[in-house]
């Protein structure tokens, strides 16, 4: 399901962190962030597997380009399968709208490592990734509009642990949406927007028209 709050804008670049499922009652979870007002006016929510998603993934994701004429960079959670659905998507990305995300290389000095597409959620990236995602919402510099997000963001919480304390969502709640967010948070802080297209034969239209079916204006 998606929820729209605002039109996007001719040159607006927009970075989309997918938080993956795989099934049993997981829920895929997409924060769609404009690098250029710093704000998420797009989100995808629904109790589905990433496989399913993919298809409206990449039909959003051409739609944003249309509108914006600057290609969105997307990145999903490389678990749950999600190493896999990033070739899917790659593969079917036929007129070239959009980018994915390759991942920052942390630690390593020659570039030597391989070039890994997606986001790897782990010890290492877990923690920065959430205490920077806590301290652009405790300053109020990233507009959040979606009510659901907030309300896992209210619920997200310290537990301790056998060995430490971890940041995780309290019992009976879900942290899809906020784990989404703190990756397009990541890609916020680290991706550069290409130049918008400048093609004079390009023709735009004089106002969007919201698709209900589809959550986007066209």
């Amino acid at each position: 399901m998606f929820r729209t709050y605002r039109t996007l804008a001719l040159g607006e670049f927009i970075v989309v962190a997918v938080d993956t499922a795989a099934g049993m009652g997981d829920y895929t979870a997409a924060q769609y962030l404009s690098k250029t007002k710093i704000d998420v006016p797009i989100v995808y929510h629904s109790k589905t597997t990433t496989s399913d998603f993919i298809p409206h993934l990449a039909e959003s994701l051409n739609k944003i380009y249309d509108i914006t004429r600057v290609q969105p960079i997307v990145a999903l959670e490389r678990g749950n399968g999600g190493a896999f659905l990033i070739d899917r998507l790659g593969a079917i990305n036929l007129l070239q709208k959009y980018r994915l995300f390759a991942m920052p290389k942390y630690g390593t000095i020659d570039g030597s490592e391989p070039t890994v597409y997606g986001w790897d959620t782990s010890s290492t990236t877990r923690p920065k990734m959430l205490q920077d995602l806590k301290d652009v919402i405790d300053k109020k510099a990233l507009g959040v509009y979606d009510k659901t997000t907030i309300q896992e963001l209210y619920s997200f919480v310290l537990v301790q642990t056998s060995t430490l304390w971890k940041a995780q969502a309290e019992r009976g709640s879900h942290d899809d949406l906020v784990m989404s967010l703190a990756i397009a948070y990541q890609m916020f802080q680290s991706c550069e927007a290409p130049k918008p297209l400048n093609d004079p034969n390009d023709q735009f239209p004089d106002e969007n028209i919201f698709d209900k079916k589809s959550g986007f204006y066209v």
